[in-house]
């Protein structure tokens, strides 16, 4: 990143907190700064978990606190145990936060029609596309990946939904046990690699690297949310996976997949990875395929190992 780029993303930011608002302790006349009427909002009419408020905020824990104290203060909300799960705290509005929420409600419209109104038509559809491709790149760039034990309970989520998603997909479903293993002990240094990425601290995205003998590895378990997908998490997964071979010693790295994943065979190609003949007796593999690895691929990601986090 170079100065000029730095320098247009704060004018950015310096444009965007003095158009809506944010700097004021009243914002949207509310009578509250930013932080508390936003967490107003996020609660909603249908409550929220203290939870999933943090991770959808992204604030710790003593932040939160400190606002929920605030509303509660002011009688707007109330905290409890969850009846479904009691070490969970769930928060709700109180029927005075209800009204406040539907007056912020209205004038959060308000505001996003003001910021409209200025403009011609064809202004309009700009803005509006405008902001659609920096909320998916602002998204993009919140994404973390991690090297994951793969028998958490984050792994193992994704690779179970990475199992019923092949299920839906596969002409004849799909059964692990029937397919080329991964196993969580395959997937745990120095014999390989589980990568987890997550958005908003929730998992959406998994990636795995097999050591195998003869310098060689294999890509496996490579998948991402249908939630996730258009964020580019794919290929920061193979970028990731491929460091880490590169740094392992591997030489070759190798894949199979079936022809019903058509988005995952143009990820391969467009990464340089051949077509061969089979190298396994995988029962939904319709393709194969091979990149011979080079130390130019562990530049990407600096000396050593990538940087996932």
């Amino acid at each position: 990143m170079d100065e000029d780029e730095l320098l247009q993303v704060r004018r950015f930011n310096r444009t965007v907190t003095q158009r809506i608002g944010v700097l004021s302790d009243n914002y949207l006349g509310s009578g509250r700064p930013l932080g508390e009427a936003r967490l107003l909002f996020e609660v909603g009419r249908e409550g929220a978990t203290v939870r999933d408020l943090r991770a959808r905020l992204g604030l710790d824990s003593g932040y939160l606190s400190r606002l929920l104290r605030r509303l509660e203060a002011q009688k707007l909300t109330t905290t409890r145990r969850d009846a479904a799960d009691a070490r969970v705290r769930r928060v709700e509005l109180t029927p005075r936060g209800k009204k406040e929420w539907d007056i912020l409600d209205q004038r959060s419209r308000e505001m996003a029609a003001s910021l409209l109104a200025g403009l011609g038509a064809s202004q309009r559809q700009r803005l509006l596309a405008a902001m659609v491709e920096a909320e998916r790149l602002l998204r993009a760039s919140a994404v973390t990946l991690e090297a994951a034990d793969p028998l958490s309970v984050e792994a193992r989520a994704c690779i179970q939904a990475y199992f019923r998603e092949l299920q839906e997909r596969f002409d004849a479903g799909f059964d692990p046990g029937l397919s080329v293993s991964a196993e969580p002990e395959e997937l745990v240094p120095p014999l390989g690699w589980l990568l987890v990425a997550r958005l908003d601290g929730e998992p959406v995205g998994c990636g795995a690297l097999k050591i195998k003998q003869g310098r060689y590895g294999e890509i496996k378990r490579m998948w991402v949310a249908p939630s996730a997908r258009r964020l580019g998490i794919a290929q920061r997964l193979l970028d990731a996976l491929e460091a880490r071979a590169v740094a392992a010693g591997v030489d070759v790295l190798q894949l199979d997949t079936n022809r019903h994943l058509a988005e995952a065979r143009s990820l391969y190609l467009r990464n340089g990875y051949a077509e061969i003949p089979p190298y396994n007796n995988n029962p939904y593999a319709h393709y194969w395929f091979e990149k011979r690895l080079t130390r130019d691929i562990s530049a990407r990601q600096s000396s050593g190992p990538p940087r996932t986090t």
